[in-house]
């Protein structure tokens, strides 16, 4: 989270859930909603963890989106992205992508 507030995003929920599915940071910036999945690997042998972020999850993540829309009663342009972590003993890097599919 301090990665985000670093590039000016002001942090509104974490890991908020709607049914069953899980929002991992909702933030403002510039009056649009950000909504931030975050994947975490210790490699990316298999790929960049974004990479992860299928079809189904992001189903998922507009879902959720429009359902916090709803209950808090929110009109503004909704954008997705997604943090990549990689994490070992040997390194962390923090890839953001912004703007990383669209509903």
């Amino acid at each position: 989270m301090e990665f985000l507030k670093g590039k000016g995003y002001e942090i509104l929920e974490t890991n908020w859930h709607y049914h069953h599915k899980e929002i991992d940071i909702i933030a403002l910036k510039n009056r649009e909603l950000i909504i931030v999945e975050v994947k975490t690997r210790s490699t990316d042998f298999f790929g960049a963890p974004y990479e992860f972020v299928d079809i189904k999850k992001q189903q998922f993540l507009i879902e959720a989106a429009n359902g916090y829309l709803v209950e808090k009663n929110i009109d503004l342009p909704v954008r997705f992205d997604v943090i990549s972590i990689i994490l070992n003993n040997e390194k962390q890097e923090i890839h953001h992508v912004e703007d990383a599919f669209s509903p």
